[in-house]
């Protein structure tokens, strides 16, 4: 499976932005799929991840209310809505797919494949 992220960019505080994903692949539904982001200095961190038919959406308390996550098996993509956006979300994001979910998905060791990342900066 190969991952494609874009949507990136500059953005005021308060503002909004749509990060897209695309992936490869015959068997996308099939995958839990998740947005990390990785600011500077710091660890990777899970943001929002999405089950496979698309029904169980999980978030990070940090983004919980202002971001939201959806995918569309037909067309191999999950995007990530985000709303409300402060300086503290500007990072590098990034798309992962997970083969074979366990019910863990906050780690990156639970993913098996990861996009090139794209950078999101929120100025203030």
């Amino acid at each position: 499976v190969q991952l494609q992220a874009s949507g990136g960019g500059l953005v005021q505080a308060g503002g909004s932005l749509r990060l897209s994903c695309a992936a490869s692949g015959r068997t996308f539904s099939s995958y839990f799929m998740a947005w990390f982001r990785q600011a500077p200095g710091k660890e990777r961190e899970f943001v929002a991840g999405i089950s496979g038919n698309g029904a169980r959406p999980y978030y990070a308390d940090s983004v919980k209310g202002r971001f939201t996550i959806s995918r569309d098996n037909a067309k191999n993509t999950v995007t990530l809505q985000m709303n409300s956006m402060n300086p503290e979300d500007t990072a590098v994001y990034y798309c992962a797919a997970d083969r074979y979910y366990s019910g863990s998905y906050y780690r990156t060791d639970d993913y098996d494949y990861w996009g090139q990342g794209t950078k999101v900066t929120v100025s203030s």
